[in-house]
């Protein structure tokens, strides 16, 4: 079983910088895709960034490239860098990733999992 487990977000000024790591915990395998969803008020869920091995990085058009994702080698640790944050980035932000289910030694599907959320405050 893998869970993953955002570091606190907590609050930073307009202009500023964070970085954001998830870590996969539990029994892992090779993870495939692992990436970072966002919701901010009264808006849906949408794309912040996402890896996916073999296929490369995809970054939600609205960020215009204010954030870069990036995977620890040797590790099951996504990071989350955000440069240059603005009062609409304001939101929970879910790490997310497909994990292997193995079966019998072999890969039998892909599941999707999700952390719990952090909160980022972004203030003016």
């Amino acid at each position: 079983q893998v869970q993953l487990v955002e570091s606190v977000g907590g609050s930073v000024r307009a202009g500023g910088s964070l970085r954001l790591p998830c870590a996969a915990s539990g029994t892992l395998s090779t993870i495939n895709t692992m990436g970072w969803f966002r919701q901010s008020p009264g808006k849906q869920r949408e794309l912040v960034a996402r890896i996916r091995p073999g296929a490369g990085t995809e970054y939600g058009d609205p960020l215009k490239g204010r954030f870069i994702t990036s995977r620890e080698l040797g590790k099951n640790t996504l990071y989350l860098q955000a440069d240059k944050v603005e009062s609409a980035d304001t939101g929970v932000y879910y790490c997310n990733a497909y994990v292997p289910v193995v079966v019998g030694g072999k890969v039998e599907r892909y599941e999707e999992i999700w952390g719990k959320g952090t909160l980022v405050t972004v203030s003016s």
